[in-house]
């Protein structure tokens, strides 16, 4: 029963990531690029308790709304301090969907989503040859 719970959060990952991976594709293909600035660094819970820091980043979009958000990659060594322009990048017809266009932001998340995939599939295969 483990293995296949494995299996499945294996499977469920991947493939969570592999849409991302194409979302963040799309996005440095067909994006619209802007400057945004850090306007401010909200605290948030990190799960264990303790504090983590997550920076807000205001821009302008095509048609001159202020659009506010937060970068989807979130812990340490992702912080942005306030004040530091960054560039964006998002769709036209979403711009709330934004993403700070640094490799480290663009990519983090497929990163995580392959990592965790990986050793979900890594723990199935060592459940089922147990």
């Amino acid at each position: 029963m483990g293995a296949l719970l494995c299996w499945a959060a294996a499977v469920l990952i991947l493939v969570v990531t592999v849409r991302e991976g194409f979302q963040v594709r799309r996005l440095r293909r067909e994006g619209l690029r802007t400057q945004g600035v850090v306007v401010d660094n909200v605290r948030t819970s990190d799960g264990d308790g303790g504090p983590m820091w997550v920076p807000v980043i205001a821009f302008t979009d095509q048609h001159g709304y202020r659009v506010e958000f937060s970068p989807k990659v979130r812990g340490s060594g992702m912080g942005l301090a306030t004040g530091r322009q960054v560039p964006v990048v998002y769709f036209a017809h979403n711009p709330q969907d934004a993403r700070v266009l640094m490799r480290r932001h663009m990519q983090g998340t497929v990163w995580f989503g392959l990592f965790g995939g990986l050793a979900f599939l890594g723990a199935a295969v060592w459940i089922s040859l147990s």
